[in-house]
Formats: structure tokens, sequence, C-alpha cells
């Protein structure tokens, strides 16, 4: 036997939690959020019955009210990006649209024990080390620098000015690591719409 094949050999061998995890694939969907890891997992701890009963299409919904969406941002979702994530998703990698003028509704979740939170922020405050105050009026958490653990909140703000923001993490370091994504507000956009990650951008689910 070559030294070769024995170092295959004994990597066969080995504990599967010792073996080198395979990268994920970028463009696949983030796991479901039933998936609870284990105890080396960023997502472990989550109390699942915060965000029981959700789904991707609860992500982008429009409201009974016109001119009106409501939006649920969960935070650690899943272990991507350390479980600096939203929704799945980190590094501006997925992207809420909403039209110039309407309402925005925003339910966030954090189900894990490890504090987070969500303001809205211009896309260059993305660098510092601790955000500003919400770009437009109540476009954030309370105590958004703190975060929340084991929470659930809601706040709302008009998309009164065109541009591309961020929903980013405000507790200090976080957005700068990633813990954010992407919020365009278009003068052009005649309805709400939803792109995750490599997928197509997808309209609004219906009002309930």
């Amino acid at each position: 036997m070559t030294f070769r094949s024995a170092l295959a050999c004994s990597a066969l061998l080995l504990p599967l939690s010792l073996r080198a995890a395979e990268p994920a694939d970028p463009a696949a969907p983030p796991p479901a959020h039933e998936h609870h890891g284990d105890a080396a997992t960023a997502s472990a701890g989550r109390k699942m019955e915060l965000i029981e009963g959700l789904t991707a299409a609860d992500f982008l919904r429009l409201s009974a009210k016109p001119k009106t969406v409501e939006l649920v941002v969960i935070a650690v979702y899943n272990d991507e990006n350390y479980g600096m994530n939203f929704n799945g998703y980190a590094k501006g990698n997925a992207t809420y649209t909403i039209p110039l003028g309407w309402e925005v509704e925003v339910t966030y979740i954090n189900p894990s024990p490890v504090p987070h939170s969500l303001v809205v922020i211009e896309k260059d405050s993305l660098k510092k080390l601790q955000v500003p105050e919400p770009y437009f009026k109540g476009g954030a958490v309370p105590d958004h620098l703190k975060g929340l653990a084991y929470a659930k909140s809601n706040f709302h703000f008009l998309a009164d000015e065109a541009g591309d923001y961020a929903l980013a993490c405000g507790f200090p370091a976080h957005a700068l690591n990633g813990h954010w994504i992407a919020l365009e507000v278009s003068a052009e956009a005649k309805a709400p719409s939803l792109k995750l990650g490599a997928a197509e951008a997808k309209p609004a689910s219906p009002a309930k």
C-alpha cells in the first residue's frame, strides 16, 4: 500500500464529525429552518417555536392595506456566515425590492440566544464598526445597537426615497462582518419582489 493510499484509508476511518466539511453550493437554497443542527453549529440553542409555521412565502407578503408590504426577517435562520444571516443569506446575497412610496411593515425574529438586531441603513454605513440610526424614520427594532435574543419585534417605515439600502444587524461589527441583506427602494418597480441568492426574483405572496 502506498503512503497516499494509507492516508485515504485512514480518512475513511475518521468519525464524521472530524472530517472536513464539503464547501457549500452558493446557489443552493438554505437548509429548511426545521434543521436544528448539532451543538457545534451557530444555530444551536434556537427556540424553534418562535419561527414555527413560517416558510419562505412569508418573507415577503402583500398587506390587505393598499401600497403596503409585509416582511418577515429571521436572524440565524441557519449556519450561513457563522449564523450572522437573515433568512439564510448574508453579505447582501438577498435583495428586497420595494416600490417608492410604499409602507413597509417588518416582523423581525431572532430565535437564537446570541443578540442580533435589524436596522435599515445606507450601504455606505456597512463599512462602519457601529451602524448609525435608521435611515428611514421608524426603520429599526428598539435598541438596535444592543440586539435582541430569543425575541420578536415589529416596526414599520415609509420607503419614501429611492436608493440602495441594507437591512443590517446593528450589533457592533456584525454588519461589517456580513450580517446584512440588500433593500432596494425603486421608483421603477410596480410591485415588491424578493431575490434570494442566485434564484430569480419572486413577487410578494398574496395577502392572508
